[in-house]
């Protein structure tokens, strides 16, 4: 069954407490701690520019790709995670396509290259500008100078590099920039992403997309308080997803209090949340202590991921034992067989619980 520690703080107390100690631990440890999304990302990658994919990325090919590469390896010497190097080649696709344009833009009839940086001595030489390496690296120095910009939302931190007109006018590439790095490093798109993909309320995510992948199962997630690859990770990133939540700085779990998965009915009933019966898309799946559909020792918590005609439950989480420790599952359960159902609070709640 599924053993699922709930939260790395677990181990401070050798897995052995009470759960009315357990939530006062958490709160206490969390009051004010916000973890930066960079504790959190990979290492920057590197590419070999001589084996590039011959067919199309995410609708990017040829020299497309060559310039990305580039790209990715200016960040990389410049030990950026791949968070950093995925902004770059991001804002690279908003601003020309990955193309080094010689050719202004709205901004200004001086803008030029990859970046279309401006001639206004902050962005080096025409030659510079024109250069995809020089011009990336100048590009990702003055990211690194904005601070807190591993915890903004990609589209934000290139924003505040760029100074375009729409703060937002890269989301639209972020997805795909992912696609581009994961392809031409060989990495996962979650890795690529490091949790940075673009979400809006509502959202039910889709299938394996939990962003962390790549941490250690077990290990401590900086982000989110609770464990890599465990059910709490994932169903809380699910909710996070669901309250259109994209900033890593807010998805601190600890303040609250939901610790093993156990905690999670009693903490979303202390709160004023619903708990029902009838299961709901997207809702939370909670199985309490000696529920059989959960570890009897740490309880369990999945997503509602569909509800078939015939009313039965598409059940999707992480760490269901005994062949899915630390991976991702789906399963279909009877409708009345867990604990409940936690619905997500709304955005209002959630924020003054927070």
């Amino acid at each position: 069954m599924n053993e699922d520690s709930g939260s790395g703080i677990v181990a401070l107390v050798a897995g052995v407490f009470l759960v009315p100690v357990l939530l006062v631990v958490l709160i206490v440890v969390g009051m004010g701690n916000s973890a930066p999304a960079a504790a959190a990302c990979p290492p920057g990658v590197s590419v070999d520019a001589g084996k590039l994919p011959t067919a199309a990325v995410a609708g990017y090919q040829g020299v497309q790709l060559q310039n990305a590469a580039l790209i990715i390896n200016a960040g990389q010497k410049l030990k950026l995670s791949t968070q950093g190097q995925t902004v770059g080649v991001m804002v690279a696709m908003g601003e020309s396509s990955l193309t080094v344009k010689d050719v202004g833009d709205n901004a200004g009839a001086d803008s030029r290259g990859l970046f279309q940086q401006r001639d206004n001595g902050a962005w080096g030489t025409y030659e510079d500008r024109m250069n995809p390496t020089i011009s990336a690296t100048n590009f990702f120095k003055a990211l690194m100078k904005v601070q807190g910009w591993e915890s903004m939302t990609p589209t934000r931190a290139a924003y505040a590099v760029q100074g375009n007109a729409d703060p937002d006018h890269y989301t639209k590439y972020f997805d795909a920039a992912s696609e581009v790095v994961s392809a031409l490093a060989g990495i996962s798109t979650t890795e690529a992403s490091c949790g940075g993909v673009p979400g809006t309320p509502g959202d039910l995510g889709k299938d394996d997309d939990y962003p962390f992948g790549f941490g250690v199962y077990n290990g401590d997630n900086p982000v989110t308080g609770f464990s890599y690859k465990n059910c709490t990770d994932f169903a809380w990133w699910r909710m996070m997803q669901q309250l259109g939540i994209t900033d890593q700085s807010q998805m601190d779990a600890r303040g609250l209090g939901p610790g093993n998965a156990m905690t999670w009915g009693p903490t979303w009933q202390r709160e004023g949340w619903a708990v029902t019966n009838t299961p709901k898309v997207g809702a939370i799946i909670w199985y309490g202590l000696g529920n059989p559909g959960g570890s009897p020792q740490w309880g369990h918590v999945a997503v509602v991921k569909e509800i078939t005609a015939d009313g039965q439950v598409i059940e999707e989480g992480y760490n269901m034992g005994p062949d899915k420790f630390g991976a991702y599952y789906t399963r279909i359960i009877a409708p009345t067989s867990p604990s409940g159902y936690l619905l997500i609070p709304t955005a209002e709640q959630f924020a003054k619980a927070a």
